[in-house]
């Protein structure tokens, strides 16, 4: 399944992000030979610096096998400052509806053979569907992406063929580069689904997106603590009191559903240590 993370999410999907640089160094800088930063076994550049938006492929334990960034081509881009000599002398390409796709990888090791849904062929194709896919619903109308000529072979394999070219094919460490231009047309993204038999939304949905998030370590603020170290050199009943009464006037005080949830959330750190009676005091409504 497929999931995107961008500038509005990506701190809650930090692991996710660490297994994609993982796995663009393996790709990039051991397979491929490109000349590429590793710092840590992990692969970013100053691109990952500007907020793109990351196509990521996920196994059913959950773990990146795939993955390929999209960033505006109005601003600094890959095709633009680094793999210019691509361009041989033609001006950069740069238009609000044009995205540059880059750093696609499949991770070999870890899929199958064959075109199941655990191969490296189901997972390219589902990721270079819903990188389209996604962009057409982000209003962009081409991709421009930098790949190598095994890569070409298989868009065309995949019924997938790039319908133009951009600048010369270019050595780039042990393989060469080129720039291919795709559309983002419900023809194309259908043809791709129909070879790889690719049926319904490559996208996962809300609860298992959630599933996939860094856990979220309960904040106990100042004046909690307090509650909580005064609760705790009081009686044992008392105790309980003290703190299902600081939740009530937590709950009675909120105002707006984030600080009722949070309230919530202190009545369920509270419960686990065994501190209040009840995980969900009847006065929290959400």
């Amino acid at each position: 399944m497929i999931i995107v993370v961008d500038g509005l999410n990506r701190e809650r999907y930090t692991r996710l992000l660490d297994e994609m640089f993982a796995l663009r160094a393996r790709v990039f800088g051991k397979r491929l030979g490109w000349e590429v930063d590793i710092k840590d076994g992990k692969e970013i550049d100053q691109f990952d610096a500007l907020d793109p938006a990351y196509v990521i492929g996920v196994n059913d334990e959950g773990k990146v096998v795939s993955c390929v960034r999209a960033l505006q081509t109005t601003g600094p881009h890959m095709l633009s400052d680094v793999f210019s000599a691509i361009l041989n002398g033609e001006q950069p390409l740069r238009s609000a509806t044009l995205w540059e796709s880059t750093r696609f990888c499949v991770d070999t090791e870890a899929l199958d053979r064959g075109k199941c849904r655990n191969s490296v062929s189901y997972a390219t194709c589902e990721l270079m569907a819903a990188s389209l896919e996604y962009a057409q619903q982000s209003g962009i109308s081409d991709i421009v992406t930098v790949i190598d000529p095994v890569m070409d072979r298989v868009l065309k394999r995949s019924d997938c063929a790039p319908y133009g070219y951009v600048g010369k094919t270019t050595p780039m460490g042990k393989v060469s580069a080129m720039a291919a231009l795709l559309d983002c047309s419900d023809e194309r993204i259908n043809k791709i689904k129909d070879f790889a038999g690719i049926e319904g939304d490559v996208f996962m949905d809300e609860t298992q997106a959630a599933a996939l998030a860094d856990p979220v370590e309960p904040v106990i603020d100042p004046s909690v603590m307090a509650a909580i170290l005064a609760a705790r050199a009081a009686p044992e009943q008392d105790s309980s009191s003290l703190l299902e009464q600081y939740c009530l006037d937590q709950a009675t005080a909120a105002n707006s559903r984030d600080e009722l949830h949070a309230a919530n959330r202190l009545a369920g750190v509270l419960f686990e240590e065994g501190m209040i009676s009840h995980q969900r005091p009847r006065f929290f409504v959400c």
